[in-house]
């Protein structure tokens, strides 16, 4: 469990970092790029618990908070020394994708739900936050583009159900499902694919019918 908490503590820095870097990109101010980094790191954890009729992680353990807080700062800090790229954010967003996506399922799994409902769970974990993120500054969610995101989320999951079926140590399947979350996400990143895209053609004399 150790092992568990130092990782929920280390993907909440990852994605505050991510959530602050696009407060970045959108010239907010001080307040507003902690706001982001919370919502990012925060958010996905807060509606799984709450789905899951658990108590909310962050509203009892305040090193949640000062992770999230010293994760924002740091990288505002850093924003004057280092140049800050795109590519950047959407790294760190994926290691926070791959962080939260394989932990929500454990957390799921601890609590003795079923494998399928605990790799929903991870997925929840995993996309909402960033989801919220985006939609704050008026993008179109990572989730609903056509980019491999939430695919990733759900091998991380699977892969760490898989391996604990077949009683695997926790740790060590903790660390192969991330690698495998992160790895396909960041290759998705590097060559640009996704899934195929759904294309339904309108019929030109149906659709003037209909208006």
């Amino acid at each position: 469990m150790k092992t568990i908490y130092f990782f929920d503590l280390l993907g909440g820095a990852v994605f505050a970092i991510s959530g602050a870097l696009m407060a970045g990109r959108k010239q907010m101010d001080l307040f507003g790029v902690l706001v982001l980094a919370g919502v990012t790191a925060m958010g996905g954890g807060t509606v799984r618990d709450l789905l899951l009729d658990k108590e909310v992680f962050w509203l009892h353990d305040i090193n949640y908070i000062i992770v999230i807080l010293a994760a924002a700062l740091g990288t505002v800090l850093l924003k004057r020394t280092f140049k800050i790229t795109n590519k950047v954010l959407l790294i760190a967003d994926a290691f926070g994708l791959a962080f939260f996506s394989v932990l929500g399922t454990a957390k799921a799994l601890s609590f003795e739900f079923s494998p399928l409902i605990a790799i929903i769970m991870g997925v929840v974990t995993g996309v909402v936050g960033g989801a919220m993120r985006d939609i704050l500054c008026g993008e179109v969610p990572l989730i609903l583009r056509k980019d491999i995101y939430a695919t990733a989320a759900v091998l991380g999951g699977s892969v760490y159900s898989g391996l604990i079926f077949i009683n695997f140590a926790s740790n060590i399947s903790l660390i192969i499902a991330l690698l495998s979350a992160a790895a396909l996400r960041l290759a998705a990143i590097k060559w640009n694919f996704g899934l195929p895209v759904f294309n339904l053609p309108i019929n030109d004399e149906r659709d003037k019918f209909l208006k």
